[in-house]
């Protein structure tokens, strides 16, 4: 993996099931919520009007169950950079654990907004992304 950014929040009541479990879907808020962390943390604007990252892949495996009031941390790192794409790598983990409770991947397109078309990464973008891959 690539150099490893990490961000982290508790875990709210509403995120979780009547036994007090985190529901699976917000595992996929939290990758997201960390990947927009880590480009702020390099200077980047997700949002520029001119291109968009739709999401094209997406997966998590769940290992260890995420409870209501634990200190969930989210590792982000970028796995693959490719001409239109960037893919991320996600480790979940619990309070001062290392034990990791969660596993996932989003895999985003960079396209043009007007006419929804994939197009190649701009080299400003890349230079700072590659610099930490």
């Amino acid at each position: 993996m690539s150099q490893v950014f990490e961000w982290s929040r508790l875990v709210d009541f509403y995120e979780t099931d009547l036994a007090g479990i985190v529901h699976f879907s917000n595992f996929y808020r939290w990758m997201e919520s960390a990947e927009h962390a880590y480009a702020r943390s390099l200077g980047l604007e997700i949002h520029d009007l001119k291109i968009g990252w739709p999401r094209v892949h997406a997966s998590a495996d769940f290992k260890k169950p995420v409870k209501f009031g634990d200190l969930v941390r989210v590792r982000v790192s970028i796995a693959e950079i490719r001409r239109r794409s960037i893919r991320f790598c996600f480790e979940i983990l619990v309070n001062q654990s290392e034990d990791i409770c969660a596993i996932g991947e989003m895999t985003s397109a960079c396209v043009d907004l007007e006419t929804m078309r994939a197009v190649e990464i701009p080299s400003e973008l890349r230079a700072k992304l590659e610099g930490l891959s």
